[in-house]
């Protein structure tokens, strides 16, 4: 394979987080006195790429201040009873280090809860560069965190590729004119997509 910078999203793609998604999304809706929301209906809008987060689970223009406290405060309590690995996701990575590839991360979520939960699952040391929502000016679909991930990691945008669960992480690809990889394993359904790890391995380490 010729691209060496491979960037994976977080959520969907290597770690099953959908119940502590909600959750925490929910924890901000209760300290906001908004009533809960269902789990598989916080997961659709997630990856939806055509609503304003913000607006759609808190009624506001923007993400605030306490809307990260509260949505870290949760993860923080919370991701090592919730928080679990794809089957072969750590595999996946070791061997795609071992053939000298550069590993990357492009999350919509924040760096504190990031690094808590990459810590957790024994991944963090894995990735070369991460980029989050509060690293960027704009989060996916726009394609900030991979022109922030190819100048930090110093490549070009031929030598890369990206890997993630939704349209979000697509439309970011496609404006950035990075190739692109769906999965379906985690919170999503896709007609075509990599149904397996097994199945994504064989095809980023083919020769």
């Amino acid at each position: 394979m010729k691209q060496k910078l491979i960037i994976f999203d977080m959520d969907g793609t290597l770690v099953n987080s959908s119940i502590t998604i909600a959750n925490a999304i929910n924890h901000v809706r209760q300290n906001l006195g908004m009533i809960p929301m269902e789990q598989k209906h916080i997961l659709q809008l997630v990856n939806d790429h055509t609503v304003n987060p913000a607006k759609v689970f808190y009624e506001s223009d923007v993400f605030e201040p306490k809307h990260e406290k509260w949505f870290t405060e949760y993860y923080t309590m919370n991701h090592e009873n919730e928080l679990e690995l794809y089957d072969g996701i750590k595999e996946l990575l070791e061997e795609l280090k071992d053939k000298d590839h550069t590993l990357g991360l492009a999350t919509n979520a924040y760096r504190g809860s990031t690094i808590e939960s990459l810590t957790h699952l024994d991944l963090h040391d894995y990735f070369d560069g991460i980029a989050c929502y509060d690293d960027v000016e704009n989060g996916k679909p726009h394609p900030d965190m991979l022109y922030k991930l190819l100048d930090e990691l110093n490549y070009n945008k031929e030598q890369a590729l990206f890997i993630g669960d939704g349209p979000r992480d697509e439309v970011a690809s496609k404006r950035a004119e990075i190739p692109y990889i769906m999965v379906d394993w985690g919170f999503t359904d896709h007609m075509n997509a990599v149904r397996s790890v097994e199945e994504l391995k064989m095809m980023l380490l083919a020769n």
